[in-house]
């Protein structure tokens, strides 16, 4: 940022006095007024120490070494020697320091400490608005850290070297070549900058190739007389709308003259540029002007000055003129609303309609912030508007320019990480894109779950399916999620309870890949008993408070439209078999009567009453009424009389009395939803689980029945003598209903499925099998492309679930089964 303030920020006044044997002081004072700031510090540093027993003139001295320090952009140095001088309360003599101190500590992050300043400044100096600014900013600079832009910032290497580099402008009208000023090695002027100590600045040019990398910076120009690049200070330049003129600022270096730096222009033939000549602005040669931005007619130029008649420091002007031969006419400050008692430079007009500039003085995030501002149709400026993070940082921020058709272009900035004193940074919005992805799990084993199904449906109306991969992960790629949409997740897998979720890129700016994860549970084999369900003796209504209870269940089956379930209820031991079956049955039918209110389908519900005929058998610890029952208790008659209280007794028959339901199958087919649900639910009272009902087919006198195929209901014909087999059609409609897959054949899963069929004789295995309320697994069954019948099975499938005999009296197979 040091030669940020001569070359580009500035108003650099390039004096070269000789002066004559004078005290230190003298010297310093003297260097300090001609802004040679670097030979200020030296010269003040030895009259420090020869001031030793005039503190008066100590505290002035470290006062000047401060502001040579700020002027020269070390803030380190100047934090330490502004912080002895408020010690000694100097302040009160110089009030500035308040605020300077408090702009290194907003610099550095420390906004409490920075606040406790810019109220004592404002305070001291209530009609600077740089306090009231200082202090808000300490507010937004929290908000503005957390909440970025939509730009992404990269530091151009290929432009930027070990000196300072800062103030791009585009060249051509291609857009791929840039004009830029540099301090660089090979910069024209071969002294030393006194104001910096360092080089003086040239300006030089780089240009893209089809690869976006830099071609290496060379000067501009290397005439050696009546160039645009001279033994001064060039810099901040920029080119007319066509591309055939160079508006550029320089900053003469005359000995023993006082010259101001001003803007001059440069016309372009080819590779060629002509003797550049000077802009007038002023009619005083020693005031200060540049920073050049002209509208595309070139009949406006803004540009940054200190010339009298501003609000403080360096301020933005604006110059009119009838024609691109005309003279400009007598400069107009930008009024208040842009300008401030600190420094607004740099500035840029994008599109004829915006102003760019870089203030100290507005509400900023440190140093130098880049803000815009529009003017209406009244000639009126808006309130400028920070450009916030990332753009702007706690350092200094200038010096920006836009690629005229897309949001991207260049600035320049001394924030950490730079690789010079001051770099060039690109930035752009880039596409903004989205993606989903997660990992689905078992909720009981906390295992992978591969190929389950995941479903996608945007609120705009568009649908897309992905599978899990072995490790359960799925993925939507940007092609597919896109922006301002809401999406509806359903995850599902056979066996197991479909999940649902949401995300949505709603309000999201920036790219960003959205992650949701599932876990599945699996559908269990036993009853599942609904939660704190319980009712009172001898009671079946259903309380209020036990209502959302059932919303798991309903929920359940809202997300898993397929399900079949039973329902059965069960009481406590009290009373006669009869009268505990016609009080499950009164139970079950509260139940039903409920899921049927909220919607649920009654073709999709199966009720049974066991009255007290089926104790709970607890698959974990409970706790009830201040009891605890251990795993694997059956609450039988005996076991509960045996409790030593009649409350332990009590507890004990509150868990009795509930309502569990499973699932029977997946196969339901969902009716429209414009269709009204009507009917009843029959509530079986005390069922025999263990028996099958069936029919008899007319011509043959076979035994046909009901099964449940890996979820799907499926009749059977009975043939004791005869393998398990399925005819092809029903094992097509089964594969194409995903009951089973390509996996769940025996063999080579392609030739078995080639030709759009299934192979006759091929071997299926069914994880489960599913009669009478029973459920064996892995079962083979042979496919037969002549079967007249959807399935048969034998006596060898039958048998697997346990005894049985066929009553031919009442219709129906009785098996010989535990009791639950």
């Amino acid at each position: 940022m040091r030669t940020l303030i001569l070359i580009a920020g500035i108003i650099l006044l390039a004096v070269q006095l000789n002066a004559q044997k004078k005290t230190y002081i003298r010297v310093a004072d003297d260097a300090f007024e001609d802004q040679k700031y670097s030979v200020a510090i030296e010269k003040y540093k030895k009259a420090y120490t020869k001031s030793k027993k005039n503190q008066a003139e100590r505290d002035r001295i470290a006062f000047m070494l401060a502001e040579c320090y700020r002027l020269t952009n070390d803030p380190k140095r100047a934090k330490g020697q502004y912080k002895r001088l408020i010690r000694t309360n100097y302040d009160s003599k110089e009030p500035f320091i308040l605020l300077h101190y408090a702009n290194i500590m907003k610099g550095e992050g420390d906004l409490e400490e920075a606040r406790t300043y810019y109220e004592a400044f404002t305070e001291r100096m209530p009609d600077d608005t740089r306090g009231p600014n200082g202090i808000l900013s300490c507010d937004l600079i929290p908000e503005w850290e957390e909440n970025l832009t939509k730009y992404e910032i990269l530091s151009e290497k290929g432009l930027n070297s070990r000196e300072a580099d800062f103030s791009p402008a585009y060249l051509n009208d291609n857009y791929n070549a840039i004009i830029f000023t540099s301090t660089r090695e090979g910069a024209k002027g071969k002294g030393t900058d006194e104001w910096t100590n360092f080089n003086f600045s040239s300006l030089f040019s780089a240009r893209l190739d089809v690869k976006d990398e830099w071609s290496t910076p060379v000067l501009l120009d290397d005439q050696e007389e009546d160039g645009v690049n001279s033994d001064a200070n060039e810099g901040v330049g920029i080119m007319n709308s066509s591309f055939t003129t160079l508006y550029f600022t320089r900053c003469p270096n005359e000995d023993e003259k006082q010259n101001g730096c001003q803007v001059y222009t440069s016309k372009r033939t080819g590779r060629f540029w002509s003797k550049p000549d000077l802009l007038k602005l002023s009619n005083d040669s020693s005031e200060a002007i540049g920073h050049p931005a002209v509208s595309d007619n070139e009949l406006i130029i803004y540009f940054s000055s200190n010339r009298d008649g501003g609000f403080g420091g360096k301020d933005i002007w604006v110059a009119f003129r009838d024609s691109k031969s005309g003279s400009f006419k007598r400069p107009q400050n930008l009024g208040s609303v842009v300008n401030t008692p600190g420094d607004e430079m740099f500035p840029y007009l994008r599109a004829d309609t915006l102003l760019y500039f870089s203030s100290n003085g507005h509400p900023g995030m440190g140093g130098l912030d880049i803000f815009y501002t529009g003017i209406d149709s009244a000639g009126k400026w808006g309130e400028p508007v920070n450009m916030r993070a990332p753009v702007n940082s706690p350092a200094n921020d200038f010096s920006i320019i836009f690629h005229p058709e897309e949001e991207r272009g260049y600035f320049s900035s001394d924030r950490t990480g730079r690789r010079s004193r001051e770099d060039i940074y690109s930035f752009i919005i880039p596409a903004v894109a989205y993606t989903l992805k997660g990992v689905v799990k078992d909720e009981r084993t906390l295992q992978f779950v591969g190929d389950a199904r995941v479903d996608i449906v945007g609120s705009d109306g568009i649908s897309m399916t992905a599978r899990t991969t072995d490790k359960g992960v799925y993925m939507f790629g940007k092609s597919q999620i896109m922006g301002n949409t809401t999406y509806e997740i359903i995850v599902s897998k056979d066996n197991y309870f479909s999940a649902s979720g949401r995300v949505t890129t709603v309000g999201i700016e920036r790219s960003k890949d959205l992650e949701r994860d599932f876990m599945l549970p699996p559908i269990p084999e036993e009853p599942i008993v609904l939660p704190d369900i319980l009712y009172d003796l001898d009671k079946w209504n259903l309380k209020p408070q036990y209502q959302d209870s059932l919303q798991g269940l309903i929920t359940t089956l809202d997300e898993n439209p397929n399900l079949i379930i039973e329902l059965a209820s069960h009481t406590d031991y009290r009373d006669t078999y009869e009268y505990n079956d016609i009080l499950s049955q009164k139970r079950a039918q509260s139940v039903v009567d409920y899921l049927i209110e909220r919607g649920i389908d009654p073709e999709r519900l199966v009720a049974k009453g066991y009255g007290e005929r089926v104790p709970r058998n607890l698959e974990r610890d409970m706790s009830r009424n201040g009891f605890t029952f251990p795993t694997s208790t059956v609450l039988t008659e005996t076991y509960i009389d045996s409790l030593p209280t009649i409350d332990y007794r009590e507890a004990a028959h509150q868990l009795n009395r509930r309502t569990e339901f499973r699932v029977l199958s997946k196969d339901f087919v969902p009716k429209p939803r414009n269709l009204e649900l009507a009917g009843t639910v029959d509530i079986q009272i005390n069922p025999e689980d263990n028996v099958l009902n069936y029919s008899v087919l007319p011509k043959s006198g076979l035994i046909t029945a009901p099964c449940v195929l890996n979820g799907y209901t499926v009749n059977f014909v009975y043939d004791s003598k005869l393998r398990a087999q399925i005819s092809v059609d029903k094992a097509l409609e089964l594969l194409q209903q995903g009951a089973i897959s390509k996996d769940d054949f025996r063999g080579e899963a392609e030739e078995i499925l080639a030709d759009g069929t299934i192979a006759n004789r091929a071997i299926i295995v069914f994880k489960d099998f599913t009669i009478a309320n029973e459920t064996i697994h892995d079962i083979d069954i042979m496919v037969n492309t002549n079967l007249a019948h959807p399935l048969i099975i034998g006596n060898s499938v039958l048998s697997g679930f346990g005894e049985y005999s066929i009553d031919t009296d009442n219709k129906r197979i009785v098996f010989k089964l535990k009791k639950k």
